[in-house]
């Protein structure tokens, strides 16, 4: 099955960026030409390698709030108020445009129940904003919660861009939006892009999965990544990793 939406993402030659500094100094962003060949592709990586800000660059691009949510909270006082570094640097392509989108950012995820409450508040705010997140605060949830809240009640067709949304969730729960993603790409009417550090999220079958420790950005399977090795080595055997750790320490 092909991603819907987006299928290509690439440096824009008509806009320069300083190589010295952030985020030209992401070494990928130099030759940067990534196809999303798959309905859900996950950015992999070690921390500082640059995979939230271009996914956040991406769902710029794609009309979504950099601070996160849907098209309804772009310009909306909440979390971030500065631009993407990355974004005018880039290009996007589209097979098609999606009708609805939405980017969960796990960082910014209270900063989102607030504004939620405000708009609740808000006197000239029409409707139930509570209405597509669950139907009640998210601040009256536990964290995780108010995760699975947002994701089983507002993610449909269309394209959600997901930075770390592990962050909160039980080993348990993270199957649970495993096979709500499943579910969601069966009509191919819904892409994923997905920043991750699970290794239980990267057992998603057929997945893209894109490794940013090398500046060339190539595909890799579940099985190549750090996240599994490092997890599965240290389940089966963790007398050898601890003796490392003391010695180190």
């Amino acid at each position: 099955m092909a991603a819907p939406f987006i299928t290509h993402v690439a440096r824009n030659p008509r806009s320069a960026l300083d190589l010295d500094s952030f985020p030209g100094n992401l070494q990928f962003t130099r030759s940067l030409n990534l196809e999303l060949r798959h309905p859900v592709t996950f950015f992999v990586g070690e921390n500082g390698s640059g995979k939230s800000t271009l996914l956040e660059a991406i769902a710029v691009l794609a009309g979504l709030p950099i601070s996160g949510g849907g098209t309804n909270e772009v310009g909306a006082p909440h979390g971030l108020t500065e631009e993407s570094q990355l974004a005018d640097a880039l290009r996007v392509g589209f097979k098609q445009r999606p009708k609805d989108g939405y980017f969960f950012r796990a960082e910014l995820q209270a900063h989102f129940a607030s504004l939620l409450d405000a708009r609740k508040l808000d006197p000239e705010f029409g409707g139930d904003p509570y209405k597509r997140y669950g139907g009640r605060s998210l601040h009256g949830m536990s964290h995780g919660e108010a995760f699975l809240s947002v994701m089983n009640n507002r993610f449909g067709g269309g394209l959600f861009i997901l930075d770390e949304p592990e962050t909160a969730l039980s080993p348990q729960r993270q199957l649970t939006l495993l096979a709500l993603m499943y579910d969601l790409t069966r009509e191919g009417k819904t892409q994923f892009l997905v920043a991750t550090h699970s290794p239980i999220l990267l057992t998603y079958p057929d997945a893209h999965i894109v490794s940013f420790d090398d500046a060339a950005l190539p595909s890799i399977s579940f099985t190549e990544t750090q996240h599994y090795q490092i997890t599965s080595g240290i389940l089966r055997n963790p007398e050898t990793y601890w003796k490392h750790l003391r010695e180190s320490s």
